[in-house]
């Protein structure tokens, strides 16, 4: 099976919202989870979801699976104490629901709601032929490293630079393995599952997306969203 883990625990605090979670913010005529969520709820390759929410709005969340019919979540569960936890929470549902063994888990943002068909199944047959897919962009400007006073320590190569974004795919048992061996080790704030596999030094092979699979953080993100959005539909970017 290929499952969809879609973390939407965050509470928007960049996003200056007043009354909801940036998740929740309506465009369209929808929340931006379910546009994220209708994705992956109509890719004939995905078979079930698993959606990670605040633990105050699982019950909005619920209401929105009905209303849009939203069949594939297998299960809404709450968030934890970090990103990772949250996620870790998701995967677990996700082994509970439906099963460990030669099951596919792609980890996506609640907040990136452009991904296209291409990228789901790109992500979906590098698990397959690698074991991993990283989805990440080509870095379009030079990167450079820091340290604690701002002193320039590296400039990578931008010919080998990248910037992770998601999804990020594993085989669902080999994910779970290093976040139960990463949380055993008192490690629960990895930034991401990228990361906490290379703390394990494990191998990950990279998928490249499109530019336009952002994620939405901040108020110029959601109006940037707002014309990726409209333009799509309209076919001028395709």
């Amino acid at each position: 099976m290929n499952i969809a883990v879609i973390f939407a625990g965050g509470s928007g605090r960049r996003m200056n919202t007043k009354d909801k979670p940036k998740q929740f913010l309506m465009v369209h005529g929808k929340p931006i989870i379910v546009h994220t969520i209708e994705k992956f709820q109509y890719h004939k390759n995905i078979d079930g979801i698993i959606v990670v929410c605040i633990e105050g709005w699982i019950e909005y969340m619920e209401e929105m699976k009905y209303r849009y019919r939203l069949d594939k979540i297998g299960k809404i569960v709450p968030g934890g104490d970090s990103g990772q936890m949250s996620i870790y929470n998701g995967l677990a549902a996700a082994a509970e629901v439906y099963g460990e063994d030669d099951n596919i888990v792609l980890i996506h943002d609640g907040v990136r709601p452009l991904i296209g068909n291409d990228l789901i199944d790109e992500n979906i047959e590098s698990v397959r032929k690698f074991g991993s897919a990283i989805t990440v962009n080509l870095a379009k400007e030079t990167v450079i490293l820091v340290d604690d006073e701002g002193k320039v320590t590296d400039v990578p190569s931008r010919a080998h630079s990248r910037t992770a974004q998601a999804p990020q795919s594993f085989w669902l048992k080999d994910i779970l393995k290093v976040q139960n061996e990463a949380i055993a080790k008192g490690i629960t704030d990895a930034i991401d599952s990228c990361t906490l596999m290379r703390m394990f030094d494990k191998n990950v092979s990279v998928v490249v997306g499109p530019n336009y699979n952002i994620k939405i953080t901040t108020p110029e993100d959601f109006y940037v969203f707002r014309a990726l959005y409209d333009a799509l539909e309209n076919e001028q970017l395709m």
